[in-house]
């Protein structure tokens, strides 16, 4: 009976592995790009938007090609993230994802400059966090050592955060 209960037990223990950083900056990436997507939806129903997209206007700016054009880039940097975090070589990944994350902070905020509805406001300030941590992850992340000697890159066994 003893045998019996300690299986049970240890069936029911979770597992707390180390995830590797860029799954996890490819997470926070999606994460960001969600809120992006359900701002912009939420901000559908507050009253005037419909009515200001059908005479071809959103926010302060002319529907337009180019308009649609910029929007489109400007989204498409964090999207193309969440592959490149795990695609491109480490040392470039770990760059890209400071840069863009750094950048991208001022972009969440400026998209709540001027509104009045709290959900703006919140979604901003949670894109933020998330594109700070990203920052953090990228800027903190250890593993990949170069020679001066200008050898290829080694990693260390240890390191399990790549």
């Amino acid at each position: 009976m003893t045998s019996n209960t300690t299986d049970e037990r240890s069936l029911r223990r979770l597992e707390d592995v180390q995830v590797p950083v860029r799954p996890k900056l490819s997470a926070l990436w999606m994460s960001v790009m969600f809120l992006y997507v359900y701002v912009d939806i939420l901000a559908l129903y507050e009253p005037g938007t419909i009515d200001d997209i059908l005479v071809g206007r959103v926010w302060e700016f002319e529907v337009s090609q180019g308009w649609a054009l910029g929007a489109l880039a400007l989204m498409a940097i964090p999207s193309l993230m969440v592959f490149l975090s795990l695609a491109l070589p480490a040392r470039v990944a770990r760059g890209a994802n400071v840069v863009v994350a750094s950048l991208f902070v001022f972009v969440s905020i400026g998209n709540a400059v001027g509104e009045t509805w709290a959900f703006y406001w919140f979604g901003s300030a949670a894109e933020a966090v998330l594109l700070l941590m990203i920052t953090w992850y990228a800027w903190t992340w250890q593993g990949v050592v170069g020679h001066a000697s200008g050898s290829a890159p080694q990693r260390p066994a240890s390191d399990l955060r790549r």
